[in-house]
């Protein structure tokens, strides 16, 4: 059975029902519009409860496949978090935040979770065959890339030359698309934890600036781990924020087609 044959089953099956509540997307925009990256925090602790809904809220984020190739570390051993702090340069940002979170990326943990989703399913009463079959076949095709990426390299010839018949997906084809892969979905988590914690009155910033090849090293990552972004928390100083917010025009990044 083709992957397309698959995924029409599943997108044909009886919809599942939730009730949705209703919601004040004025407060929303309240979030939205006052979510600032914050270089500066004040010695403001954060509640543990908030942080670990915020948590929880990060992990509620979209995720390919359900496969939630995602790790958050909560910074909270002194000795640790100092390293962590160097790590990302001494920055402001990492240096005076009350709680610091390194989200990270885990490609390699497809399979194990591919096999959670499995056990998860096999455990229902009445679980969709259309979606053990997608879990069974169509995930061990798309995210297996083979010994030194020699499924990968085969995979893409294959897509390349269908592709130039009939609609394919073309991606991922080599761990370096994996990567991307699984960093799109961790980015997801980190904005859904920022959004949060700004709903509940603390701010956040994320940052880029840090020796990658340290972090790991101080967190024991293996080398395929890949860090998404450190995120600081805490209440924002008055001097937090160095400037008013400032984007382009909207019409050089939406483009109605």
């Amino acid at each position: 059975m083709s992957k397309i044959t698959i995924l029409s089953e599943i997108n044909n099956k009886k919809p599942f029902i939730e009730d949705l509540p209703k919601i004040n997307h004025k407060e929303f925009d309240k979030v939205i519009k006052s979510r600032r990256s914050v270089r500066v925090f004040t010695n403001d602790i954060i509640p543990k409860d908030i942080i670990k809904k915020s948590l929880d809220n990060s992990l509620k984020a979209p995720t390919s496949s359900n496969l939630q190739t995602w790790e958050i570390y909560w910074i909270k051993s002194k000795n640790i978090k100092k390293k962590v702090v160097e790590a990302c340069l001494s920055q402001p940002a990492a240096k005076t935040a009350k709680e610091l979170f390194v989200f990270v990326s885990r490609p390699d943990h497809w399979k194990r979770n591919n096999q959670m989703m499995l056990d998860y399913l096999n455990e229902k009463k009445n679980p969709s065959v259309s979606v053990l079959k997608y879990y069974n076949k169509i995930t061990k095709l798309a995210y297996n890339q083979g010994f030194m990426n020699i499924f990968g390299f085969l995979k893409k010839l294959y897509v390349s030359f269908v592709g130039l018949y009939r609609v394919i997906p073309r991606e991922p084809t080599s761990f370096n698309d994996m990567k991307v892969w699984s960093q799109k979905t961790t980015a997801l988590a980190c904005q859904n934890f920022m959004l949060s914690m700004r709903a509940y009155g603390f701010d956040t910033c994320p940052m880029e600036g840090f020796d990658s090849f340290r972090l790991k090293r101080i967190l024991k990552l293996p080398n395929k781990a890949q860090i998404c972004m450190v995120i600081g928390a805490g209440k924002r100083d008055p001097n937090g924020v160095y400037g008013k917010q400032f984007r382009f025009d909207n019409k050089l990044f939406i483009k109605e087609v």
